[in-house]
């Protein structure tokens, strides 16, 4: 990940720039598009927006940032309405949810939450602690960690990312999931 407060003027304006059109063109297309069609609605060479996104991951982690903060302040905001099993169901539906607004996202993205963005961090810090919240209230199966709710997530996202109405699809789908590994004796 860059290290936005080193960059000159003209590196982060080419930066915001590459994030912007990335974000007009993964909307449009989905986030497998070809790179050359952003660094070409970006204004900048092809070369400008390798140096500044290594990977295709890194550039969907940095224009997918800021929605991931609003995601877990959001999941967080409910900590008190909500049990922990529930509050984990919910943040997981979630999760899918806002896979989906970029077609093919899904793919990618326990790589993507793995850039290190501050809403990459952030989504993934919320993950662990709803997870290890309803494992100490002992709703939770033990053994499942952050990445089976990631790989879940992933495997949620790719089957219902093609639905015209995904919503329900993807409730009874982590319905399952979390029924799956919600303690026996609770």
């Amino acid at each position: 990940m860059n290290d936005n407060t080193s960059l000159r003027a003209d590196a982060l304006r080419n930066r915001e720039r590459i994030i912007a059109a990335a974000e007009e063109v993964f909307l449009e297309r989905g986030a497998n598009v070809n790179l050359d069609e952003v660094a070409r609605r970006a204004g900048v060479g092809v070369a400008t927006l390798y140096r500044r996104f290594s990977t295709r991951e890194e550039l969907l982690a940095a224009t997918y940032s800021a929605r991931f903060v609003t995601f877990a302040e959001t999941s967080r905001s409910r900590d008190a309405d909500l049990d922990p099993l529930s509050a984990l169901r919910l943040y997981l539906e979630e999760l899918v949810q806002y896979s989906n607004v970029y077609r093919g996202l899904a793919a990618s993205l326990g790589t993507v939450l793995q850039v290190g963005t501050p809403g990459c961090l952030a989504t993934s810090e919320e993950g662990n602690r709803l997870l290890r919240r309803a494992q100490k209230a002992g709703v939770v199966r033990h053994d499942i960690s952050f990445n089976d709710i990631v790989c879940v997530a992933t495997a949620v996202s790719l089957a219902t990312e093609k639905h015209a109405a995904p919503n329900p699809h993807i409730t009874r789908l982590v319905d399952v999931f979390i029924e799956g590994i919600a303690n026996s004796s609770r």
